[in-house]
């Protein structure tokens, strides 16, 4: 199912058409498309221990060339696995974008895997960005120009209440209101602007034997306020393990304040969107709204 309106078809004659082409030597290797697909990005598991990655559309082919940059340079500074470009594909007459192939990173998505324990989960995603955003950020993407996380929330006001008019019916839209308003007058970041990976979701967390093990798709890296990675706060860890990763990385007011409203137009803007073509997503991001509007109420989740 399409899940925009200008994406490319992808399929695994294409893909086997491309290894063939551009990288022989893997071309006979058993090809499996994990499901369920991203939204910006198809990816195949490429015999045992690779993948490739394949942009769906325009604005998702525009990040390969950052992420083949950067990731090995941040690889060697991080706690936990992130990929390892392996090949970089060129587009062909069948298929417009660059793509990639990377290493296979073992473990299932944090939403789908049994978490041994959410405290210690916690304490290992904040020890992974701490150790992210002290990565000397020279010549780093400004996250200005990627997908505007890490920049100030305003600039994603007019969607945010665009969404919550569509949603009316489904939350409450006063409540929802405040809470945003809320969010956004939190101050602005002060400090200078960090490492974030930009889209730190349960869908790109990997879970091995109940812990984590690597941090995947890093589409939206870029450096600037890093308030936009704590969503994940709300979009996985309980009421419990929330405080804990805040306490693990020190978080102040005002960040803690736009991280919650991160998480909060992240969804709200996604439900509208992907309604009838992603239910995995829509229900995730239910999810998150319902933990915020939860904890705006005292209720422990």
């Amino acid at each position: 199912m399409k899940l925009h309106a200008n994406e490319v078809h992808i399929s695994e004659q294409l893909v086997r058409g491309l290894l063939a082409s551009q990288f022989p030597q893997w071309a006979d290797l058993p090809l499996m498309q994990i499901k369920p697909a991203g939204t910006d990005n198809v990816i195949f598991n490429l015999g045992t221990e690779m993948c490739v990655r394949l942009p769906r559309i325009p604005s998702a082919a525009s990040d390969i060339e950052k992420e083949q940059k950067w990731l090995p340079k941040l690889a060697p500074h991080l706690p936990f696995k992130i990929p390892s470009p392996l090949g970089k594909g060129l587009p062909s007459e069948h298929y417009p974008f660059h793509w990639s192939v990377y290493n296979w990173l073992e473990g299932k998505d944090a939403l789908t895997a049994k978490i041994a324990d959410f405290n210690q989960l916690a304490k290992d995603l904040a020890q992974f960005l701490k150790a992210l955003q002290k990565i000397d950020t020279a010549s780093g993407p400004l996250a200005i120009h990627h997908n505007r996380r890490g920049t100030p929330l305003a600039c994603r006001d007019v969607e945010v209440r665009e969404a919550i008019v569509a949603l009316k019916t489904m939350f409450n839209p006063e409540a929802l209101t405040a809470l945003w308003d809320e969010a956004l007058h939190a101050p602005d970041w002060k400090c200078n602007p960090v490492w974030l990976h930009g889209d730190l979701l349960p869908g790109n967390i990997l879970i091995h034997q109940g812990c984590l093990n690597a941090v995947i798709d890093f589409s939206g890296l870029s450096v600037g306020d890093p308030a936009c990675d704590l969503m994940i706060a709300w979009n996985l860890l309980s009421t419990e393990s929330r405080q804990v990763f805040r306490t693990e990385l020190g978080v102040d007011d005002a960040t803690w304040a736009r991280g919650r409203g991160h998480a909060l137009s992240q969804a709200l803007i996604f439900i509208p969107y992907y309604l009838h073509t992603h239910p995995v997503g829509v229900e995730q991001a239910r999810r998150t709204v319902h933990n915020i509007l939860a904890e705006a109420k005292g209720v422990k989740e």
